[in-house]
């Protein structure tokens, strides 16, 4: 089998064989294939289009290149929870210790920031001395012991997906329905989750800005699940502006444990239900999403998921303090700064990319993978569409380091406002469900 002969296939517009995608992953992931015939391959995919069966198998090529969970040891439904990413969404740090607080068992493999949209892993490891490298080990007694555990991906768990999505984001072949769902998808199966519910975001703040593209990746996302017998459903959700009213690492901790205690941002909190009420059906632990709704209320307010993040934060070496006193034991920024309103009226549209683009200029945000983060860094008191705002009224306020200049975030901010007049029509918070 020759590199070319499969290059020359698609980029034809031929349907591949199994055997031959196989052949072009297992070869990269090995070192055998350079790097420019893959590129070619990847090209060729992404301008030429791979079918319901291709990404499939491409999915099932890069899950092979490494290690498979088992997690059949522990009782009941496994259900993890998967975003699209977006800005302000810290959602997954209320999800796991609510939803385990309801009796469901949740292994939760995250990941970093990387561009425009926050990652869970930075915000956790914004608690002093949090662990998210465990070692599969300890990832399985943590879930054996208190039902959850919050970890990264292991470097055993589809390597070959890490390798190709390197090369994708230097290529431009990122922006692929079947190439970012067979990246996903393919992480996600080898979890060895039985249930997967994913958040796939729409709007001016999302990897996929229209509504039609947004579907369709849902789409692709649980067929590669079903036909891997994997329980998948999805939501698409809107992010024309951030999640609740915060972004930055330490500070999306923080309000975690404010939504935990029972306060939070009202369209983070009700996005929180509606995720958390799935979950917790797909979970086998209640019939319906209103019967969850209930379950789920009732341990916030009962300070059963609290403790729970508790438990997380304890097993996993963090500093449990954290709870009772955020304040104290995560890190503050030095200096803050409000962005004042040039105009008076309501807010009518918020380019939600500028507003993550803004929290990178401040710190919180990576361009490169390998690039450091401020933990204290980002951005507070969003206005939200449909406030009012006077003029030098703070559309928002910034906090970042010694020593950073605030003046490029801080225009990010200010031209990522428009105001108008009236005040627009409510945002809905979930489009559809697939």
């Amino acid at each position: 089998m020759r590199p070319y002969s499969i290059i020359y296939k698609k980029r034809n517009g031929v349907k591949l064989e199994d055997d031959e995608i196989d052949f072009m992953v297992s070869r990269y992931s090995s070192g055998e294939l350079p790097d420019y015939q893959m590129s070619a391959f990847l090209m060729a995919a992404f301008l030429k289009g791979l079918d319901k069966d291709e990404t499939v198998q491409l999915t099932k090529a890069m899950i092979a290149s490494g290690r498979t969970l088992d997690l059949t040891g522990l009782p009941g439904i496994k259900v993890d929870k998967h975003s699209t990413g977006g800005v302000g969404d810290g959602t997954s740090l209320v999800l796991a210790p609510l939803v385990a607080s309801c009796g469901a068992v949740v292994p939760m493999m995250s990941g970093r920031g990387l561009g425009h949209t926050g990652g869970t892993l930075d915000k956790l490891e914004s608690i002093r001395g949090f662990r998210t490298d465990l070692s599969v080990t300890e990832f399985l007694d943590k879930l054996g012991d208190i039902g959850v555990a919050m970890i990264g991906q292991t470097a055993d768990v589809a390597p070959a997906d890490k390798k190709i999505y390197a090369l994708r984001d230097v290529t431009a072949t990122v922006d692929s329905i079947s190439l970012i769902s067979a990246s996903i998808m393919s992480k996600k199966i080898a979890e060895g989750c039985d249930a997967l519910l994913l958040d796939v975001k729409s709007g001016s703040g999302a990897f996929m800005k229209s509504l039609g593209g947004a579907r369709a990746l849902a789409q692709s996302m649980i067929n590669i699940g079903r036909s891997f017998g994997i329980d998948v459903r999805a939501v698409v959700t809107d992010m024309n502006q951030p999640l609740g009213n915060c972004v930055g690492n330490a500070i999306e901790l923080k309000h975690a444990i404010e939504v935990l205690k029972g306060g939070g941002a009202p369209d983070f909190v009700e996005l929180v239900m509606e995720l958390g009420a799935r979950m917790v059906v797909m979970a086998g632990k209640a019939p319906d999403n209103k019967s969850a709704r209930r379950l789920l209320l009732e341990n916030l307010s009962n300070g059963n998921a609290l403790k729970k993040f508790g438990r997380i934060i304890e097993s996993q070496g963090g500093e449990p303090g954290v709870i009772d006193e955020p304040d104290k034991y995560l890190p503050q920024a030095g200096s803050s700064e409000a962005v004042p309103s040039a105009a008076a009226g309501f807010v009518d549209y918020i380019n939600t990319e500028q507003i993550g683009l803004a929290a990178i200029e401040l710190g919180a945000g990576r361009r490169k993978k390998e690039d450091a983060i401020d933990l204290a860094a980002g951005i507070t008191g969003l206005k939200k569409l449909g406030d009012k705002v006077e003029i030098n009224e703070p559309l928002a306020v910034m906090h970042f380091g010694a020593g950073r200049s605030s003046k490029e975030a801080a225009a990010l901010i200010a031209g990522a406002y428009k105001i108008a007049p009236e005040k627009p029509k409510p945002q809905k918070l979930i489009y559809e469900e697939l």
